[in-house]
């Protein structure tokens, strides 16, 4: 099966060989005259001698002792491995003439061959002197065109393009557009696309939503502060005004505030006994689970409303969140007038001004704390998390949630860089050119600066003849923060095409969002990539020699990517920088205002840290041969969720080590070899490219529970290795559905070794070999 077993019966005996041993020196030796006449000449007057010696004798010379082939059938390759051995080898098969010997005989065939040899060569002279093609120069290799690139990308110069993109802060977004298509197309981009949908977007009131304490009248603003009781103008500051839950249901509602922490299952169970929570509000925790997991749960008891917040236990120490409301969007993903399908012209659209029946409206910690009723918290290493003590009264609110819909138009801009060998092969790396709070590009102009550099770099080495393996796609989203409405509108017009020519995605959404960990986040067939590139870049460390270790995870990846990893299962990955670690994770659905990067980062040295390993990873997808996706790392990944899973039958472990038996064999015997393009068939590497790209597709589950990718390689807990189905099921009230769950992750494992072994087939045969 392997590449070494396959070429093993070509070699043949020893014996067969010997019978063309002379045959092939004389093939080798017409070869060498042809490259080099003046060693032909040498080499046939001593063979002259040497034959002339031989007929002169009776019997063979004791001294020669006969010469055993190499294995391989080609002289080239004879020559080059005897001359590894000896240097001086071709003494062993020559013997001086006698003296006295005259070599009449010889004298004019060797002015003949000297003339024939003048000959051709002044043939080859004269053709390549008057060729009317320049030659092409050789391209340079990667290793080279990866230092020139890692050489171009400067602090400084993402420092000039951020300040650029600054100028834009007040305009539309499709302004933003129009200025990147112009910008791409100045450096050298020729093919770029712009597409344009429109969708439903929900946006903040008139007025900002409003929470009143029934007993004392008084009112509040999501940010704690009171209500103003006659304001000067309909529209709120901005804080205010986006402190909403985009796509909620709209509307007024009198109710009880019941705590239940995180939303867990217990939480709910022991609400549910206390008290009738039917049309009840609850105080939820933003954290440890998906929001719209959360959400699916509480609508499903009965609850009305929804008041979301942010423990400060959990968030990053240096930011103090008492006074501060954020947003958040429950929309999962593209345009919900068209679900699951793109929002082009003649598409039907479906009224759905909300997503869920229920009222949600984020608030700040400072008024979390007064409808719980806690006197006092403490902060800094002592911290306790918010909860409502056992004997406090619950308060009566009336929540009131204004939010209205309307159908706007987003934009999309895509600059391809063409690949030479397999140009229908797309690595597709991506940012955004809008934010959540209108008006403002502070969360965004970084990643484009960082985005618009690689491209310029790129280009540069273009322009100088490199090229590509593969296409490049660079995009630049709009609707992101509203629920990535740009990428899954393009993803689902284009979603024939990427899913059989779509290779990787590499995000540049939120790339520093801190800078005191750096984190890479990508599936399981790319973390050895990352590992690589983050020990290859941490070596210059940025800070002195504290530069943090490498911190690899298959956790969820928020933004963009989402559609890409979550929809089309697309190996993908991201850098980035970020505060200390959060305590509980999904904070990152909580959409606060954006602290400007010249505030977090003035140096712009983490900007140039993430850009120059984005930079490598694009690199290494477009133009390995293979492609650097690792198949054990899946079956390790497997096994590992697998090791401590109490649900685990026989059958599902020994299902994952059959496929981690198959990868390893697939990923040392075939993957190894095939990166060396003369001892493979292309046609043979591309669809090797093709099983390793496609391993990740396995594992996509038709419906997977709100909240949770239907990659079942992703993660929510990186602290413990899990698959997210068996700890969240669709509908964990229902007896069954753990079983439906693990009756598709074992679906999934034999579909993955399924794969592989169609992979190993491709080599089972040598290339070569026309049988």
């Amino acid at each position: 099966m392997s590449y070494k077993k396959v070429h093993a019966a070509h070699a043949g005996s020893l014996e067969r060989e010997e019978l063309q041993a002379s045959a092939l020196d004389l093939e080798w030796d017409m070869e060498k005259e042809l490259q080099d006449p003046v060693l032909g000449l040498d080499r046939f007057q001593m063979e002259c001698l040497d034959h002339q010696t031989v007929g002169n004798s009776n019997h063979a010379d004791s001294d020669l002792e006969p010469i055993q082939p190499s294995v391989s059938v080609s002289p080239h390759g004879r020559f080059e491995r005897l001359q590894e051995e000896d240097p001086n080898y071709i003494s062993h098969f020559t013997r001086a003439p006698p003296k006295g010997q005259r070599r009449s005989s010889c004298s004019l065939v060797r002015y003949l061959l000297a003339g024939t040899g003048l000959f051709i060569l002044g043939l080859l002279i004269g053709h390549y002197a008057h060729r009317t093609d320049k030659p092409t120069p050789e391209p340079p290799a990667d290793t080279d065109i990866l230092e020139e690139l890692l050489r171009d990308i400067t602090a400084t110069k993402i420092q000039a393009l951020h300040r650029n993109f600054s100028s834009l802060s007040d305009y539309s977004e499709e302004a933003s557009v129009n200025h990147l298509y112009q910008q791409w197309m100045d450096l050298g981009l020729t093919d770029i696309q712009l597409s344009n949908y429109t969708v439903l977007l929900s946006l903040p009131g008139p007025t900002s939503s409003s929470i009143v304490e029934l007993d004392s009248h008084q009112c509040f603003l999501p940010s704690g502060a009171q209500c103003e009781p006659k304001p000067s103008n309909n529209n709120p500051m901005a804080e205010q005004h986006y402190s909403y839950a985009a796509y909620s249901a709209a509307g007024s509602l009198e109710a009880v505030v019941v705590d239940v922490q995180y939303g867990g299952l217990e939480d709910l169970r022991r609400a549910s006994t206390t008290m009738n929570v039917t049309h009840q509000i609850v105080l939820l925790k933003l954290g440890k689970t998906p929001l719209l997991y959360k959400l699916s749960l509480l609508a499903q008891m009965g609850f009305r409303g929804v008041l979301l917040y942010v423990d400060p236990c959990d968030s990053p120490s240096d930011q103090s969140l008492w006074n501060k409301a954020f947003g958040v969007t429950l929309n999962p993903g593209g345009d919900p007038s068209t679900p699951g399908y793109p929002s082009i012209a003649g598409s039907h659209r479906e009224e759905r001004t909300n997503l869920t029946s229920l009222l949600v409206q984020p608030i700040s910690v400072s008024l979390a704390k007064r409808l719980l009723n806690v006197q006092s918290v403490g902060l800094g290493n002592l911290c306790t998390p918010l909860a409502m003590p056992a004997a406090s009264e619950r308060r009566r609110i009336q929540l009131t949630v204004g939010t209205h819909s309307v159908f706007k138009t987003v934009h999309n801009v895509c600059g391809y860089l063409r690949g030479k060998t397999n140009p229908d092969r797309y690595v597709l790396v991506g940012s955004r050119h809008d934010s959540w709070h209108k008006g403002t590009s502070a969360d965004w102009r970084g990643g484009s600066a960082m985005m618009t550099q690689i491209i310029t770099s790129v280009t540069k080495q273009a322009r100088r003849g490199w090229e590509p393996d593969r296409t490049t796609v660079f995009c630049s989203w709009g609707g992101s923060p509203l629920g990535n409405i740009g990428s899954f509108e393009w993803g689902e017009e284009n979603r024939a095409v990427l899913q059989s020519h779509a290779v990787a995605y590499v995000s540049l959404h939120s790339p520093v969002r801190g800078t005191e960990t750096l984190r890479s986040t990508a599936s399981p067939s790319l973390l050895q990539l990352n590992s690589d590139i983050q020990k290859r870049q941490l070596l210059s460390c940025i800070r002195g020699g504290n530069c943090p270790g490498p911190n690899l995870s298959s956790l969820q990846i928020p933004g963009d990517v989402s559609f890409f990893a979550n929809q089309l299962s697309v190996p993908s990955m991201e850098f980035a920088f970020e505060q200390t670690k959060e305590k509980s994770g999904f904070l990152s659905e909580a959409f606060f205002s954006a602290e400007s990067p010249e505030t977090m980062d003035p140096l712009f040295k983490f900007h140039e840290t993430i850009a120059k390993m984005t930079t490598e990873a694009i690199l290494r997808l477009v133009n390995d041969p293979v492609l650097p996706f690792c198949p054990l790392d899946i079956a390790l990944d497997i096994q590992n969720k697998l090791k401590d899973e109490p649900l685990s039958d026989p059958r599902l472990l020994a299902a994952a080590a059959s496929l981690r038996e198959s990868s390893a064999f697939l990923q040392s015997e075939t993957m190894r070899p095939a990166n060396d393009p003369k001892e493979r068939d292309p046609s043979h590497v591309r669809m090797l490219n093709d099983v390793l790209r496609d391993l990740e597709k396995s594992f996509t589950v038709p419906q997977p529970p709100p909240g949770v990718y239907r990659n079942l390689l992703y993660s929510l807990n990186e602290k413990v290795p899990e698959f997210s189905m068996l700890k969240y099921p669709r509908d964990p009230l229902r007896f069954n559905a753990v079983n439906e769950s693990l009756s598709m992750i074992t679906t999934a494992i034999n579909s993955a070794e399924k794969l592989i072994r169609s992979g190993l087939e491709l080599f089972e045969n040598s290339p070569d070999d026309p049988n």
